[in-house]
């Protein structure tokens, strides 16, 4: 978790930020002359299957709200989803204030996380893993205004390049055909909207999207972990699989001044 930051601007507005990182459940409290914030939420990155090397994870989902009300002193739940793993596949959700309000559902061995949360929500889903009787890739994270890339597939001895993301989200991994180890997917940062991650290409990971982290992956037996936050991990070879990604929350105020996906929302 990073420490708050607070600041006071020309005009009485009261500035500041919080970011976790770590997988977990917190408490938040609404600082002294903060009324609104801005919440960007990702879902940690899925993991393969323990009895099927084949089977990559989905990427987690990203989804944000922007100019929610709070009540200084009051304090909100916040819960960053962890990883998955190969003994527990699935992402978890990342959510703010329970998920009636925001939330991002972390992906699964398979697929990509799905966005959820009230009309205030945007962002995109986590993108699926490739599938086939051979082996898949593994998917990015979501981005601001579009999906993660999907993972590549193969089924046959041909290398597959992953997908990029879209609207800023985490690239898809990449494989080197059947028999091999899996790329993981990219991860997405949570400073709001940039770039696309690009697809990985041979056996390599996705590229991170937003300045999140790309996953990992080369040619051999383990597969390759999710990049932060959010990326899927790749399917091995005989080895180790990748695990996911953890998820994210980061809350930024005032949510009248600072909105996801672009606007003022990098560290002040």
């Amino acid at each position: 978790m990073f420490a708050a930051i607070n600041t006071f601007l020309a005009g009485g507005l009261t500035v500041g930020q919080q970011a976790y990182i770590s997988a977990g459940t917190y408490s938040w409290t609404a600082p002294v002359g903060v009324f609104s914030v801005s919440v960007v939420c990702v879902g940690g990155g899925g993991s393969q299957v323990p009895s099927d090397d084949d089977l990559s994870g989905g990427g987690g989902a990203l989804a944000y709200a922007n100019n929610y009300t709070v009540v200084p002193g009051n304090t909100y739940t916040v819960i960053v989803g962890a990883a998955g793993t190969t003994s527990s596949t699935t992402g978890g959700t990342s959510s703010f204030n329970g998920t009636g309000v925001l939330y991002a559902n972390g992906g699964s061995t398979g697929g990509g996380g799905s966005g959820g949360g009230s009309a205030r929500t945007g962002g995109g889903n986590g993108g699926a893993s490739g599938s086939s009787t051979y082996g898949g890739a593994a998917g990015g994270a979501g981005g601001y205004s579009g999906d993660g890339g999907a993972g590549a597939f193969s089924n046959s001895g041909t290398a597959r390049n992953g997908n990029p993301g879209s609207g800023g989200g985490g690239g898809g991994g990449a494989n080197n055909g059947f028999n091999d180890s899996q790329g993981g997917g990219g991860g997405v940062g949570i400073l709001g909207q940039g770039a696309n991650g690009a697809g990985g290409t041979g056996a390599s990971g996705g590229g991170g999207g937003s300045g999140g982290t790309a996953g990992g992956g080369v040619q051999g037996a383990d597969g390759g972990a999710g990049g932060a936050y959010g990326g899927g991990g790749g399917a091995p070879n005989g080895g180790n699989g990748g695990t996911g990604g953890v998820g994210a929350v980061r809350i930024i105020w005032p949510g009248t001044a600072r909105t996801f996906p672009s606007t003022n929302t990098g560290d002040l």
